[in-house]
């Protein structure tokens, strides 16, 4: 496989990964049955894993590596802030409000990451 390659398959995971977090939120705060699907417990972890594969691929190749190339610590920095966020949101936040506020950050969070992935820029947003 060749690097492009590699790249949109980080890509197609990384949507799926904040799609199906996404849902599973609404899911969360619905009340919903749909979490009790087998499915539902098993894929995201295996979209992890290919997602988080892929982009260690990437920092090799390329040779951008985290604590050399800013915008890559940022992204991998981010990540385990959404990670915590998410984990709040989805499972261990002891109110409603908790699980809202915390939800509404991972989204903003993975946003983040997604516009520096885009710019490679750690500030995305400030850039003319």
């Amino acid at each position: 496989m060749d690097y492009q390659t590699i790249k949109h398959i980080h890509i197609t995971c990384a949507m799926l990964s904040g799609s199906l977090f996404f849902i599973r939120g609404c899911w969360t705060f619905a009340g919903s049955r749909m979490l009790e699907k087998r499915w539902v417990n098993i894929a995201p972890h295996l979209i992890d894993t290919l997602l988080l594969t892929t982009a260690l691929i990437m920092v090799a190749w390329s040779q951008q590596y985290p604590f050399v190339t800013n915008w890559i610590t940022a992204k991998i920095s981010a990540l385990f802030l959404y990670i915590m966020l998410g984990s709040l949101a989805l499972k261990r936040g002891k109110t409603k409000n908790i699980k809202i506020t915390t939800f509404i950050m991972a989204l903003t969070i993975f946003f983040y990451i997604i516009a520096v992935a885009i710019t490679k820029q750690v500030l995305p947003f400030l850039q003319p």
